[in-house]
């Protein structure tokens, strides 16, 4: 699969992708790189219990990602406060291969809310070059703990207008 010659589809996520998604975000490298993951992501009954709720909550867009039918990742907008943010995530074996970039440029023609805000780690390299590439511009960073290194580091923040 190179970077042109694929189908990509979003769609809502269903209960029976969380099992998908689940096993996503098992993955080593992407768990470091993500940083700021749930305290019990290891936990797959908590897993499936979290995101099952949001798939009902009105102010959560949860879409998950196909390539030519295959469920590859997820991608949503949530709310903080009264700011919106988005959040995705690519099966580690599918990096590299401009799904991402694609999928949040097709994502937010669905998901029309202005500002958005996107954070990310600060040596997650990948990640702040989907954002950019989708006109998000880093406007400042933050700092917190980080699950998945179990360390406080350094976030970057993104945000989208118009």
């Amino acid at each position: 699969m190179d970077n042109h010659n694929f189908q990509l589809t979003l769609r809502q996520t269903i209960f029976t992708d969380l099992e998908t998604h689940y096993r996503f975000q098992l993955n080593e490298e992407a768990n470091h790189l993500a940083a700021f993951t749930s305290s019990s992501s290891l936990d797959k009954e908590a897993y499936l219990e979290k995101y099952s709720k949001f798939l009902s909550e009105p102010s959560i867009n949860n879409q998950t990602i196909l390539i030519d039918g295959t469920i590859v990742g997820s991608i949503a907008k949530f709310l903080i406060g009264e700011d919106a943010e988005i959040t995705y995530w690519i099966d580690r074996k599918f990096w590299g291969r401009g799904i991402a970039t694609r999928a949040l440029k097709d994502f937010l023609s669905l998901e029309t809310i202005r500002p958005i805000y996107g954070r990310v780690a600060f040596d997650n390299i990948g990640s702040q070059k989907v954002l950019e590439n989708c006109g998000f511009v880093k406007i400042g960073a933050d700092r917190g703990f980080a699950n998945a290194r179990q360390a406080e580091i350094e976030e970057f923040i993104y945000r989208l207008d118009g």
